[in-house]
């Protein structure tokens, strides 16, 4: 089996669309206590994972990272060799997930947040500690012959 290709992957990228993750989950869930209509922005996060991962123009965080903080200086890049498919599986299985999440929210609110709430934390975990589940997930499928790069 061969090694498959790196590429240059700009780390800082990946670390503001965490970051947009977890503060687009949080602002939803602390402000859906008080205004429950903040409550939209899981279904809105969702879509915009899943648009940004089959068409990377329109990832919006990682857009707002290449098109303002990068170009002012703001966020300097990191360019690692890398892969990016296990990150963009991922940001789609993050997606995913929080689609899932917006179905609950009409029925069990309570599990609708709880769902959100873990696609935030293991965004967070990737951020504070390098640790991507979704990215360990695609190598095993990977590893199985289940999906290709």
């Amino acid at each position: 089996m061969s090694t498959p290709a790196t590429q240059v992957v700009d780390h800082s990228a990946l670390k503001v669309n965490q970051t947009g993750i977890i503060a687009t989950v949080l602002v939803a869930f602390v402000g859906g206590a008080l205004f429950r209509p903040l409550l939209v922005l899981i279904p809105l996060l969702a879509i915009v994972l899943l648009l940004g991962t089959f068409a990377p123009q329109l990832a919006l965080f990682k857009q707002f990272y290449f098109k303002v903080l990068k170009p002012r200086g703001i966020v300097k890049p990191r360019p690692v060799q890398d892969r990016p498919e296990p990150h963009n599986f991922a940001q789609g299985l993050g997606g995913v997930f929080l689609a899932v999440a917006s179905i609950l929210l009409i029925p069990l609110p309570v599990a609708g947040l709880a769902l959100s709430l873990l696609v935030a934390v293991l965004a967070f975990v990737n951020l504070a500690f390098g640790y991507c589940l979704g990215c360990q997930i695609f190598y095993q499928l990977e590893r199985r012959g289940l999906v290709r790069a």
